[in-house]
């Protein structure tokens, strides 16, 4: 299934990958590894992860604190936000 993201989403993407960058040297691209593995799982399984709505789920990277937020669209995966899961709950939800 073809995955699509929100453009507010890919910057969240890249500003983790250079927050962890500059952390330590390398860890951001672990850290898009995890979210490469984590939209895998989604592809394969997108049912099975976490509800937060109707249409909307979640599911968790395993080694970041991070969250994918995503919707099932006919013929596409929408990625909503690649969310902190430290920040404030449900920040996201006015990009529905």
């Amino acid at each position: 299934m073809r995955i699509r993201f929100l453009e507010i989403a890919e910057i969240e993407l890249d500003e983790a990958i250079q927050y962890y960058n500059y952390q330590v040297a390398g860890l951001g691209d672990d850290f898009l590894t995890e979210v490469l593995d984590t939209l895998d799982r989604i592809a394969r399984f997108p049912e099975a992860w976490h509800p937060c709505s109707k249409r909307t789920r979640r599911c968790q990277t395993r080694r970041f604190p991070y969250g994918i937020i995503y919707q099932i669209r006919k013929a596409e995966i929408l990625v909503i936000a690649v969310a902190n899961l430290h920040r404030e709950p449900d920040y996201w939800e006015d990009r529905l």
